[in-house]
């Protein structure tokens, strides 16, 4: 099976909000994440990303039920372990909730998951969403211990969190590499669908690539980027051309 590309559409909302925001429900809005996501599923996207935040800084909750309505891919629902999204949640009924980290602070999300130090508060969102039918995954950074604990916790997935690695210069690069690998290769021992996302782009694909055991790669900013130039069909085609012959 090929390498999988999800793509993460949250900073077209970014966009739109940055003139948009009180006014939704203008015939001017755009653009539009609905758009984005077609888009992105024709030029060969295998699952569509989306993060509603609890400040709602660019995806908003209608935003997330007309693509769940009208997009047919497998949703990727990105969310804080808060009682608002596990409502949310259990509503939408996402294919997948990958549970992340959520500070009012931060620009995007800066690192993964600390589900041992949260285990506790953790399980019963786990618990909920599973019997939803809604696979869970943890997004975590590429620590064992925290491979350990998805697994203890009975998450399906993982994704590694590869900002670290993509923030690297040439001479840490490596070492990063290393972690995601052993990382990888634990979660794959564990049972764990290894998935892998945040600051990929085309210049560290080849290296990541060198990983073993992913099975979907989340991909957002360098795509929206992109998408300025050649837009999202043909961005999300270069990705997914440049992801191919990955075979670890």
């Amino acid at each position: 099976m090929s390498l999988l590309l999800g793509v993460n559409i949250d900073h077209v909302a970014t966009l739109r909000q940055a003139r948009y925001a009180d006014m939704l429900d203008s015939m001017n809005a755009e653009p539009s994440p609905l758009i984005a996501a077609e888009d992105a599923h024709a030029g060969g996207a295998d699952s569509i990303t989306i993060h509603v935040r609890g400040d709602r800084r660019h995806m908003q909750e209608r935003d997330a039920f007309e693509i769940r309505e009208k997009i047919d891919l497998p949703l990727n629902f990105e969310m804080g372990n808060t009682e608002e999204m596990v409502a949310m949640a259990l509503k939408l009924r996402p294919d997948f909730v990958c549970l992340v980290p959520e500070t009012r602070e931060e620009v995007t999300t800066e690192g993964g998951l600390d589900v041992n130090g949260l285990y506790g508060s953790l399980e019963g969102t786990v618990s909920q969403l599973q019997q939803a039918g809604i696979k869970v995954s943890m997004f975590i950074d590429p620590d064992p211990c925290q491979v350990e604990a998805s697994r203890r916790i009975g998450a399906e997935m993982i994704e590694l969190h590869t900002g670290c690695f993509a923030n690297a210069d040439r001479e840490g690069r490596s070492g990063e590499t290393d972690r995601l690998k052993s990382a990888a290769e634990l979660g794959y021992q564990s049972g764990l669908q290894v998935n892998a996302g945040h600051g990929i782009n085309v210049q560290n694909l080849a290296e990541l690539l060198t990983v073993p055991h992913l099975s979907e790669l989340n991909i957002g900013h360098t795509l929206i980027a992109r998408s300025v130039r050649v837009g999202l069909t043909v961005a999300v085609q270069e990705m997914r051309s440049a992801m191919k012959g990955y075979a670890l």
